[in-house]
């Protein structure tokens, strides 16, 4: 029987979204499982370019419909909307068939976020009828010199006399670079000082002045090194000027690392129903693996851990969709799924791979590709730590100072999610407000671990309130990071509360969830308790905000049972 908390291909039918959704993400799942495992894994091993897929994407128009706001889509309406429901939901089958396919689907994203967020008619058309016939577009923001510091930017772009320029300079990490109809490169002008001389323009890497250097990865994944050399830029492919293009290049951002979650979720989702099965009819010393009581902790967590990944992710798409001038919220919950669920990724497939061990090295498996591939999501569009210090940002207003906003509903409706393009300087971060985060907890006070993590979330209030890091102290990051990581469990615990309560979510599976959370908060405090300029008073507080998880073996067999019925319930198509 299929576990409703996990995707799976043979069951799968988003009915929640409109037709036409439900129709190319079936379509999507369906192409796959046509195609076969063996083939998806030899092509993965063989590095081949993902040219079938994209040939299946434009044939059915799914970029084109999932990509489009609908204020470019022209007279071709349709179902073209930028929708991050539908969004997140091919994301998750992207990553559960392979990160690559995923990957020239994202840089896409992040290659429109500059056009769509662009006052640019002209560009904006061009990049709606590249993406009606099925091209791929590309982000080019990164250098080999300065990554992703663009400050420093080394692609300049100097005026030609007739209203435009002529850009010269390199760019590396740039997925689709050998293949994008468009590229988005972010540059500055030589005759301008300062944020006033950067410049957002439109590329085309078929263009002779384009010149591609390399693939700077040894995958699928097409991550190149591209150069220009005397590249013209007409004014009509300027796509921003000055500070609106340093906003452009940060907002953009803000929508694309969004997608790694769901990305993440796919990949573990995948690997876990191999992991299992083999557990399950694994026989040792007599006995099936999975009769012993530390595999079964191991998967278990492994489990109740991807079900947390899945919630919290779901309830930030809400906020995501409702987002406004007046509700930033999502500047939180966003760089939370970029660094929170995609390092929750990295756990769940740790702590399978302890259970099925060689087994997760063998070719001819999913896992193998997955083990790999889920270190990447935590280091793309930003590292866990650079995530983390901006998650730090929104603390003291997050715990202390809430305000009041209209409950925000499951947004599952067929809605173009327009702000997303619209969001204004990238700045006053410490001006956003959030509502009070304790309703979500005390709703579920009566589930043993909530209430015992809960203690730990207060506790972490009272750090703020008295023990909080001085002046001298907020120059040590890695100190602040510790405090982060504290902070972090709290948002999770609230967004996976929330969407648990619009769910009706299993509370035997929820309270196994907040024992691992309970643990989770205990070991960064012992963390924090080590560093080298924690103080007396902090260290005490560290110590102090220690919790033992409420230990029930019932629930915990029931839980246990749910893990144990994943064993065959899916096997992708030879």
């Amino acid at each position: 029987m299929a576990d409703p908390l996990l995707f799976n291909p043979h069951t799968y039918d988003p009915a929640h979204f409109d037709p036409e959704t439900r129709r190319l993400l079936r379509a999507t799942v369906d192409w796959f499982e046509a195609r076969g495992k063996r083939r998806i894994i030899e092509d993965y091993r063989t590095r081949a370019w993902l040219g079938d897929f994209l040939a299946f994407a434009a044939e059915e128009g799914l970029f084109a419909t999932f990509l489009t706001p609908s204020s470019a889509a022209g007279d071709d309406e349709g179902d073209k909307r930028w929708d991050t429901a539908r969004i997140a939901a091919l994301n998750e089958i992207l990553g559960f068939y392979g990160l690559d396919y995923w990957y020239a689907w994202q840089v896409t994203i992040l290659g429109l976020g500059p056009v769509w967020q662009s006052d640019n008619a002209a560009a904006r058309a061009r990049a709606a009828e590249l993406l009606a016939q099925g091209e791929v577009f590309a982000f080019g923001l990164s250098e080999k010199s300065h990554g992703a510091d663009i400050y420093s930017t080394d692609m300049l772009l100097t005026p030609d006399g007739a209203g435009g320029f002529r850009a010269t300079g390199s760019k590396y990490y740039i997925g689709n670079g050998n293949a994008a109809g468009l590229v988005s490169v972010f540059g500055r002008r030589t005759d301008v000082e300062g944020p006033d001389g950067y410049v957002f323009f439109a590329a085309d890497s078929r263009h002779p002045a384009y010149h591609l250097v390399k693939n700077v990865v040894d995958s699928s994944k097409f991550v190149s090194e591209f150069r220009l050399e005397d590249y013209p830029v007409a004014a009509e492919d300027v796509l921003h000027a000055g500070r609106a293009a340093f906003d452009a290049a940060l907002n953009t951002v803000n929508v694309g690392k969004f997608n790694l979650c769901t990305a993440s979720i796919g990949i573990c989702e995948h690997a876990m129903y191999e992991a299992v099965t083999h557990a399950q009819n694994r026989i040792l010393y007599g006995r099936p693996v999975t009769a012993f009581p530390h595999v079964r902790r191991e998967l278990t967590d492994a489990y109740v851990r991807l079900v947390g990944m899945k919630l919290f992710s779901d309830r930030a798409v809400d906020y995501f969709r409702t987002a406004g001038p007046e509700d930033r919220r999502y500047l939180l919950f966003n760089p939370m799924t970029k660094m929170k669920v995609t390092t929750e990724g990295e756990k769940v497939i740790d702590l399978m791979w302890d259970v099925i061990a060689a087994k997760g090295f063998e070719k001819d498996n999913y896992f193998a590709e997955a083990a790999v591939e889920i270190r990447g999501l935590p280091k793309l569009e930003g590292t866990v730590h650079v995530n983390l210090a901006l998650i730090l940002k929104f603390m003291r207003n997050h715990l202390l100072d809430p305000v009041a906003y209209e409950p925000v509903p499951t947004r599952l409706d067929a809605a173009d999610d327009a702000f997303l393009f619209r969001q204004g300087p990238a700045r006053g971060l410490g001006s956003v407000r959030f509502h009070d985060w304790r309703p979500a907890y005390e709703a579920y006070e009566h589930v043993p671990n909530v209430a015992r993590f809960r203690e730990q979330a207060d506790a972490l209030c009272e750090f703020v309130l008295k023990a909080a890091p001085d002046e001298q102290q907020s120059r040590d990051l890695d100190l602040l990071l510790a405090v982060g990581q504290l902070f972090a469990l709290v948002v999770h615990g609230q967004l996976v509360l929330e969407q648990a309560a619009l769910t009706g979510l299993d509370e035997d599976v929820l309270d196994e969830l907040f024992a691992v959370l309970v643990r989770d908060f205990s070991a960064h405090a012992v963390e924090l308790h080590g560093k080298d300029s924690a103080t007396e008073q902090q260290q005490l507080w560290a110590l102090g905000a220690v919790r033992r998880p409420v230990v029930d073996e019932a629930r915990s067999g029931r839980v246990w049972q749910r893990v144990e019925a994943l064993s065959g319930a899916y096997e992708m198509t030879p």
